[in-house]
């Protein structure tokens, strides 16, 4: 699985090498500027194959300095090249003043705040690098002359006769989008954006959380990954009490996590989950969560509905069993089967049946995932839930839900972003599974999957892992059918969520457009054959 990186944790990791005489920071500004360029050529191939026009506008940190490089090794290529600093030179860090004085002897640098960026919106410029701030940025920009120059680096319109608008590469992240956050960090809203929306973003050892969460994938543009002669891991150099990295985890991860039926063995051997439904007219969350239990793998699945609703749901059901659950003392009848290894309590549950069903569920020790209805009907008192869940629960809010259970966490999580370290999904979503003391997996197109002991995974669905076709009644249901399915099947809580969001998206990029939440789980047997299960 990939590793996504704090802005702090990559410092950390450049000091370390630095430290340790393993290179220097001129170095690695060299080897940033050189992967810049690679990765322009490769993105744009017409723009290697003869001199062009570029605009680089560097900033009065190390950012600055790698915009410098890429200054220097297109002018090498044969570009003309203007040079704008946003800032002093003399008060430029040491490596990047070295790269502004190697610049200096062969181009000129000009003042950004001596220019008007709206003289220069028509200029016939063929590329525009921004190398302003980078990751390094902590505080949302204010300064009106900067704000027009990013919105020169977000616009730069075509007009009537005009040349097409430059092509736009970030060096790291977008300037103004928090790089732990997938942010804008705030600023003067009325001068135009507060974060350019770049085409290419080029970023070095691993990708930063705000190139996947909230906003970063809008702004980021395509994403390209350079080496720069890094290899240790961030884990070696993080101190204990502090988080470890976040993981992106794609198929190869998914493939090797044994979701093969063993060759030999009965169907119990495969777990049995048993998904609790609502009352008559009300049955059809549950049955989807049903299903996607079944697909996914559980050997047995069974659906706790009351007396009035066994003949509905019969009618839908052939391979799925029932069972009747009309109150708390039936349900602890049906858990005396030990077989029953993991619950799914919540899609179309109903707020009573919540309340009385889920103390029962919860005090057989099962593991289970409360999704819908199983969080919303004991969001009223918070505390209570969260001091009967166990470490073998999974919760599945959507954003609403994760107000609704988390309330200060969500308010930190949604204040604007101001001076310091902001609040992030990832550090929402690892302070509510401390708190709950279990794995919480909260949706969104940038899902975070965390254990309560700071583990923690993004199920990225956008850009080229995009499938808005998700969003249709009922694709939660059958993810929590996933979950639950995995559950059975002995995965434990955060893998069973990691793994259920991975193939819940892939399903839906399989089928396509026009998909419904009932389709989900038919595409899971050509999920597995693509992965070679």
């Amino acid at each position: 699985m990939a590793e996504l990186l704090t802005a702090a944790q990559m410092r950390a990791i450049e000091k370390a090498a630095i430290g340790r005489g393993e290179v220097s920071g001129r170095e690695l500004m060299e080897r940033a500027g050189r992967g810049v360029v690679e990765a322009i050529f490769e993105e744009w191939p017409q723009l290697a194959q003869t001199d062009h026009r570029a605009v680089v506008l560097c900033g009065p940190g190390n950012n600055g300095g790698d915009g410098f490089v890429v200054a220097r090794l297109l002018a090498g290529w044969g570009w003309q090249v203007d040079v704008f600093l946003y800032g002093e030179a003399e008060k430029l860090p040491p490596d990047a003043k070295e790269n502004y004085r190697r610049w200096c002897a062969m181009g000129k640098v000009t003042p950004a705040c001596g220019q008007t960026p709206a003289r220069l919106a028509h200029l016939p410029c063929d590329l525009m690098v921004d190398a302003l701030f980078g990751t390094g940025l902590a505080r949302p920009i204010e300064d009106i002359c900067l704000l027009d120059w990013l919105g020169l680096i977000d616009g730069s319109p075509e007009a009537p006769g005009k040349r097409p608008r430059p092509r736009t590469v970030a060096v790291d992240i977008p300037s103004g989008l928090g790089a732990d956050t997938g942010r804008v960090m705030g600023g003067r809203s009325d001068h135009g954006p507060r974060a350019p929306r770049v085409m290419l973003t080029v970023t070095f050892h691993a990708r930063k959380l705000g190139h996947v969460l909230e906003q970063g994938p809008d702004y980021c543009g395509h994403v390209v990954l350079k080496p720069i002669g890094l290899e240790m891991p961030v884990r070696e150099i993080s101190p204990p009490e502090a988080p470890g990295v976040v993981t992106l985890f794609g198929r190869e991860a998914i493939a090797a996590r044994g979701l093969s039926k063993p060759r030999r063995g009965h169907k119990y051997a495969l777990g049995h989950a048993l998904i609790l439904s609502g009352p008559s007219g009300h049955g059809g969350a549950a049955r989807l969560a049903a299903r996607g239990a079944l697909r996914i793998g559980a050997g047995v699945v069974s659906l706790g509905c009351p007396h009035a609703a066994l003949v509905e749901n019969a009618a839908h059901l052939d391979a799925i069993m029932l069972a009747e659950v009309d109150d708390p003392q039936a349900l602890a009848r049906v858990l005396e089967d030990w077989r029953i290894n993991a619950l799914c309590l919540g899609p179309g549950l109903g707020r009573e049946r919540t309340q009385a069903l889920v103390p029962v569920a919860l005090g057989s020790g099962r593991a289970m995932v409360l999704d819908a209805d199983g969080l919303t009907g004991l969001s009223d008192d918070p505390a209570a839930l969260f001091g009967m869940l166990h470490d073998a629960c999974v919760l599945t809010p959507h954003a609403g839900e994760f107000a609704r259970l988390f309330p200060d966490i969500a308010e930190q999580l949604n204040a604007p972003a101001g001076a310091g370290r902001s609040c992030s999904k990832v550090d929402a979503t690892r302070e509510a599974a401390r708190r709950a003391g279990c794995v919480v997996l909260f949706k969104g197109s940038d899902t975070v999957i965390a254990a309560p002991d700071g583990r923690c995974a993004i199920n990225e669905a956008r850009d080229n892992r995009a499938a808005p076709w998700l969003a249709t009644a009922g694709s939660g249901d059958v993810l929590a059918g996933f979950i639950a399915g995995l559950l059975a099947r002995g995965f434990d809580p955060m893998q069973a969520a990691e793994t259920a969001a991975w193939l819940h998206v892939d399903c839906a990029r399989v089928f396509g457009p026009g998909l419904i939440a009932e389709d989900l789980p038919e595409m899971l047997p050509k999920v597995f054959r693509d992965l070679g299960i």
